[in-house]
């Protein structure tokens, strides 16, 4: 495994496992974080969580720790243990999962074996080469892999500066299969590890999101709200050419002066 893979799955905590670093961590390890962790009284709730993580990557299993056989049969080897927290539950034993067939390969599992491995189980496969893979595990197998074939005559694949050597140069891993005189070349190189981007939160938020009120925030608030008053205020002050200011004024009605009508009355008598 790269540096680069051994700081993306360090943990710092047991509560850090997940499916995929799961299987870069030692048994050791494990027990060493969860014995620290189970110190902490908010622990017990997420043991059984963290239980079917390790299933993942360990078999796992719980004895009575007061029964010397099985304690011999648990405590020595390449068994490691540690307690529950409700002791009534007895003892927990793990020991790492053995990847000795194509069909233990996972998506977890095939970021984390190398290429001479993997082409080791092609091989045991009855010895099929690639066409007799299930599709399934070519899926599995091309999500960690670089995978290329090629079938050529045994002195043709050989010949220098041929595929072969080209293949091996650009760093694949060869696994020769034999066809009667021609041979399946099954070229494998494991694929660059992709870089995560990680979001980063913006500082005027804290890390549940919420917006960090600051006093300088408060002040430029003020400020703004003094702004939209101003605003307001100036709004309903029209100048006189604005249209606006005439058109909220009903038209002066036309009224004569009563002189007028007494003496227009007088006229009609």
């Amino acid at each position: 495994m790269s540096k680069q893979e051994q700081e993306e799955y360090q943990l710092e905590s047991i509560l850090d496992l997940n499916s995929s670093n799961v299987w870069t961590v030692g048994e050791n390890e494990i027990v060493d974080l969860w014995e620290k962790e189970m110190k902490d009284e908010s622990f017990p709730p997420y043991e059984e969580k963290l239980l079917n993580i390790i299933r993942l990557a360990y078999e796992v299993v719980h004895f009575d720790n007061g029964n010397e056989r099985e304690s011999a049969k648990y405590t020595g080897g390449d068994w490691a243990t540690f307690p529950r927290c409700d002791l009534r539950k007895g003892v927990v034993a793990i020991r790492k999962r053995n990847i000795s067939r194509l069909t233990d390969l996972s998506y977890e599992n095939i970021k984390h074996i190398t290429a001479a491995t993997l082409l080791e189980l092609i091989d045991r496969n009855f010895g099929g080469g690639w066409e007799s893979i299930p599709l399934s595990l070519k899926d599995i197998i091309e999500s960690g892999f670089e995978i290329s074939t090629t079938t050529l005559p045994a002195s043709r694949l050989h010949m220098k500066g041929g595929t072969l050597d080209r293949k091996v140069a650009d760093g694949f891993e060869v696994l020769e299969v034999e066809k009667g005189t021609w041979i399946e070349a099954i070229f494998a190189k494991k694929k660059a590890p992709v870089t995560k981007l990680r979001m980063l939160m913006d500082q005027e938020y804290d890390e549940e999101g919420n917006r960090v009120h600051r006093e300088d925030d408060e002040e430029e608030d003020d400020r703004d709200d003094r702004d939209e008053e101003d605003e307001v205020e100036e709004d309903v002050q029209p100048s006189e050419d604005d249209e606006t200011f005439y058109s909220s004024y009903a038209p002066e009605a036309d009224v004569k002066d009563e002189d007028d009508d007494t003496s227009e009355l007088s006229v009609l008598e």
